[in-house]
């Protein structure tokens, strides 16, 4: 096993935000756009394979219309919001009622914080101006509250980052520094490094020393660009002493574990479930936190862990590219051929990661389960197709990754999934109150549930937007968005 080093401080201070993303999009070969062979239609239609059929949907409309489209159902949903829950985490669009997301009686105003950056790139500059206004009247960092770390700093952190670059005020650096000090001791307290899953913002209680791979690898992004927009290197250092105790107790097949404990270091499990949660985006953040940084020490830990992954866990079925889980000290496959949804944003990551070839094809395979029912499930048997976790949760998955592979190939079959996605969800979960999660998917008339998730704001609709706007307020050559897709480096003014 590789000893795992640290990266220098001019790695992380001295190179530009975004240099490394732009030479990997820059990267793309010229025939990249041809990456995914699906036959698609002019102006005549689209062609798509329903259950082993060829179909022809409706040709698609123009980029500006779906833009608007797009744009009229974000407000739909935030006029829902802020007609029922303002000020409170999250609506529930069909009682009208709201929903606390960290702990029941108290708020953080998660939705506000979330939608941000997405108004912003939208041009609702007076929305902007009403959710600052908020932030810096009622955020509390210092709440007698116990949050999830990886929840708080992806989503908390991450969005008042975003807001902060999105409005130049310094008051939302501020609010996103003094919530990271409170959220610090669940690592500086830890004997290994690796996180604890919660802490009290008030008293500074930690709890929960099992930690998953996600929980303890995803604060990089947010952590690193706090430390470069302060100085401090703290947030920084925090991070990458996380990711170097689990990467340092890998496998000899540079394999990892689901879940290790954070006070000794050991693996709680032995099952390599990548690219699903709750392990999914401490590889993310691997490639993320490399191109943000301009941390090489990242970016090559990030094609050393997918390298083995790709090795070990890929297979065919079907005819499509998935992920089976194995034993991470011996390779073999353990556990059942289930994807979860969440593990469709993999596709976009390989990508950027430099493996077209794989992220395409891995991209198929989850637009053949959308082939197959009427809005993604939470989770697929990947050996027969068959839904297990029937539910829709208003992910942004598979949005997010044809948003990814559109940017670095252009090709036009992901701007068609990216459609289709938000047809099937605009069909199937719009009410009157907003957009909200299902029961039921594979069945006609499928049973809607009362929530609409704070990272609907956040992540779903802002891929399309990017994708189809071409606004101006986003770098698109350099740009890099978190897991909770927040822009944390070229966003514009105007």
């Amino acid at each position: 096993m590789q000893t795992v080093s640290t990266p220098s401080r001019r790695a992380l201070f001295g190179t530009a935000a975004g240099g490394a993303a732009a030479a990997l999009l820059a990267a793309a070969p010229a025939s990249a756009t041809t990456a995914a062979p699906v036959r698609t239609g002019s102006t005549t239609g689209i062609a798509g394979t329903v259950g082993g059929l060829t179909a022809r949907r409706p040709a698609m409309p123009s980029d500006a219309t779906v833009a608007a489209q797009v744009k009229a159902e974000f407000l739909h949903g935030w006029r829902g919001y802020t007609s029922t829950a303002w000020g409170y985490d999250e609506v529930r669009p069909v009682s009208r009622t709201r929903h606390d997301f960290f702990a029941p009686g108290h708020t953080f105003g998660l939705s506000i914080v979330e939608a941000v950056d997405t108004l912003h790139l939208m041009g609702e500059d007076a929305e902007v101006t009403r959710c600052c206004d908020w932030i810096d009247a009622h955020l509390d960092p210092a709440a007698n509250a116990e949050v999830q770390v990886f929840e708080a700093v992806i989503r908390l952190v991450g969005g008042l980052l975003a807001a902060h670059l999105a409005s130049g005020r310094p008051s939302l650096l501020a609010r996103a520094r003094e919530l990271a000090d409170r959220l610090l001791p669940a690592y500086t307290s830890s004997p290994t490094g690796i996180p604890y899953t919660h802490v009290n913002l008030r008293s500074g209680a930690v709890r929960g020393a099992q930690t998953a791979l996600a929980e303890a690898g995803t604060s990089m992004m947010e952590f690193g660009l706090l430390s470069r927009l302060t100085g401090d290197p703290r947030y920084y250092d925090a991070s990458l002493r996380a990711y170097r105790a689990v990467i340092s107790r890998r496998s000899s097949l540079d394999l990892l574990g689901t879940t290790i404990h954070a006070e000794t270091g050991r693996w709680v499990d032995v099952a390599d479930n990548a690219p699903n949660p709750p392990v999914d985006s401490f590889y993310e953040y691997l490639w993320g936190g490399g191109a943000l940084l301009g941390d090489r020490q990242l970016t090559d830990w990030y094609h050393l862990l997918t390298g083995a992954v790709l090795r070990r866990q890929s297979v065919t079925s079907g005819g499509h590219l998935w992920f089976h889980q194995v034993d991470f000290r011996t390779g073999r496959h353990t556990g059942a051929p289930q994807q979860s949804e969440l593990a469709s944003f993999f596709a976009g990551l390989l990508g950027k990661g430099g493996d077209l070839r794989h992220g395409a094809a891995y991209h198929r395979s989850w637009t053949a389960v959308l082939d197959r029912y009427p809005t993604l499930p939470e989770t697929v048997d990947f050996s027969t197709m068959t839904a297990v976790d029937r539910g829709s949760q208003l992910r942004p998955e598979y949005a997010n990754s044809a948003f990814d592979l559109w940017r670095l190939t252009g090709g036009a079959v992901y701007k068609q999934t990216a459609y289709r996605w938000f047809e099937a969800m605009r069909t199937r979960q719009r009410v009157p109150g907003g957009y909200t999660v299902a029961g039921d998917v594979t069945v006609r008339g499928m049973r809607l549930g009362d929530l609409t998730p704070a990272y609907w704001f956040a992540e779903n609709l802002k891929y399309l937007w990017l994708i189809f706007s071409r606004t101006s307020r986003f770098d698109y050559r350099s740009g890099l968005l978190s897991t909770e897709g927040k822009v944390l480096s070229g966003i514009r003014p105007d």
